[in-house]
C-alpha cells in the first residue's frame, strides 16, 4: 500500500518535470450535512427574488429535495416556477426551452436539484438566461459567460457537477455529447447525503462509478497538480470505505454521505484538471447506444489504468480499495452487468476520440490510435 510520502513523492516529481506554476480554483461555496438546504436560508435569500427551479421527472420530488427547496423559498416570501424536463444527457433544445420558461416567468436565479443531468443543464440555462438575446451557438461560444445566480443541489453521488465549472449537454447533429466552454461554476452547493437514500440501486452504482472514473482521470491527467492530487487523495479514501456497501445494497447514512463527499471531491479535481480518455471514449457510446453514463465511462477504467504507469496505477489502485487490474475489472461487472460493447462501436468511439485533440492532450503518457484501441478493447479483443 502506498502512504502519504509515497504520493508526494510522486506529486514533487511532476511539479519539477513541469516546473512549479499551479493555479487551484474553486469558487463554489460548499455546505455539507444533514437538512442542508432548510439549515442554510440565506443562501436562497441572496439569490434573487424569483427561482427558476430545474429538475427532472420524478427523482427531486421523489427523495424531498424539491420539497426541502420549495418550503425554504415559501418561508422566505420568494416566487419560484418549475421546469422538471430535463432528461438524462441532456440536450440543447431542453436548455432553451427552459429559458424560455425562466424569461417568460421572470425568473432572475436558477436552483439545478438532481443528478448531473439537471445540474449541467441549470448551469446552460443559468447562463442563457443572462443573455436572452442569444441563440443556442452561445453555448459553444467563447463570449460573455456570465449568468444569473445560480444554486446546486445534488442528488446522486457521481458527477460532482456541483463544484465543476462545465455544461455537458447533448448535441444531436454530432450523436455525441460536448462540454460548453465557459466557467460555470454555481455560487452554492447545498450537499445532503439523505437524498441518496432514494435514489434507485443503479443509479447509485453508475454514479459511484462515474466519481471512481473521475479520481482516476484526473490523477492521470497531463494537467494535474499538487493541489487536484490533493482532492484525488481524498476522494478515493472516502469513497473505498463505503465501496462494498454499493455491491450489498445496506447502506447507512454514513455510506450516503461518504459517497457523495467523495463524489463533490472528484468534481473538484476535475474541476482543476477536465477529464481524460475514458469520458472522451465514453460519449459516443452512452448517445449510440442508451447506455447510462457511469457505466460506458467504467467500462474504460481499467484500460486507461493498464496504459498508464504502473506505480501511477498501482497507487490508484490500491487507495481505492483494489489488488489489481482485474479486481478493479471485476468490481465493475458486479457493479454494472458484465457489458460487452460491440467492435464496431469501439472502433467507432476510437476514431471520435482520435478528432478530439485537446481531450488526448490529457493523456499524461503517449497516446496515439493502437494506445486507445488498447484502452478500448483491454484486455484485447475477443
Amino acid at each position: 500500500m502506498y502512504g502519504a510520502q509515497d504520493v508526494g513523492a510522486r506529486t514533487q516529481a511532476q511539479g519539477e518535470r513541469k516546473g512549479v506554476k499551479m493555479r487551484f480554483s474553486m469558487p463554489v461555496t460548499v455546505y455539507e450535512e444533514e437538512s442542508c438546504v432548510r439549515n442554510h436560508p440565506e443562501v436562497f435569500a441572496a439569490a434573487g427574488k424569483k427561482a427558476l427551479l430545474v429538475t427532472g421527472r420524478h427523482s427531486a420530488d421523489r427523495n424531498g429535495a424539491a420539497s426541502d427547496v420549495l418550503s425554504v423559498l415559501e418561508d422566505l416570501g420568494i416566487a419560484s416556477v418549475r421546469f422538471r424536463e430535463v432528461e438524462e444527457n441532456p440536450c440543447v433544445e431542453t436548455v432553451m426551452r427552459a429559458r424560455r420558461l425562466g424569461l417568460s416567468e421572470g425568473a432572475d436565479f436558477v436552483v439545478g436539484i438532481g443528478g448531473g443531468s439537471a445540474m449541467d443543464a441549470a448551469k446552460a440555462i443559468a447562463l442563457m438566461m443572462r443573455h436572452p438575446e442569444e441563440g443556442a451557438d452561445y453555448l459553444y461560444g467563447s463570449r460573455d459567460a456570465s449568468r444569473v445566480p445560480l444554486i446546486l443541489v445534488p442528488t446522486t453521488c457521481g458527477t460532482g457537477s456541483e463544484v465543476t465549472p462545465v455544461s455537458v449537454l447533448t448535441l444531436p447533429e454530432r450523436k455525441t455529447k460536448a462540454s460548453t466552454p465557459h466557467p460555470l461554476f454555481a455560487d452554492a452547493a447545498l450537499i445532503d447525503g439523505r437524498y441518496l437514500a432514494f435514489a434507485p440501486e443503479t443509479v447509485i452504482r453508475n454514479t459511484a462509478m462515474d466519481a471512481l472514473g473521475h479520481l482516476f482521470e484526473s490523477y492521470l491527467n497531463a494537467d494535474a497538480t499538487d493541489y487536484s492530487r490533493m482532492c484525488v487523495d481524498a476522494g478515493l479514501k472516502i469513497w473505498s470505505r463505503s465501496r462494498d456497501v454499493l455491491l450489498r445494497s445496506a447502506a447507512i447514512s454514513e455510506d450516503y454521505a461518504n459517497l457523495m463527499r467523495a463524489s463533490t471531491l472528484a468534481g473538484m479535481a476535475i474541476a482543476q484538471t477536465g477529464t481524460a480518455l475514458p469520458h472522451g471514449l465514453s460519449y459516443p457510446i452512452t448517445y449510440d447506444l442508451h447506455m447510462a453514463h457511469g457505466r460506458a465511462v467504467g467500462y474504460f477504467e481499467a484500460g486507461y489504468l493498464a496504459a498508464a504507469p504502473e506505480e501511477e496505477s498501482l497507487y490508484l489502485l490500491h487507495t481505492a480499495g483494489f489488488e489489481n487490474l482485474a479486481a478493479l475489472q471485476d468490481f465493475y461487472e458486479a457493479m454494472c452487468g458484465n457489458t460487452r460493447i460491440p467492435a464496431e462501436e469501439l472502433e467507432h468511439a476510437v476514431d471520435m476520440l482520435c478528432e478530439n485533440p485537446s481531450k488526448l492532450a490529457k493523456a499524461p503518457f503517449h497516446c496515439d490510435r493502437d494506445v486507445l484501441r488498447r484502452i478500448a478493447f483491454w484486455p484485447g479483443e475477443d
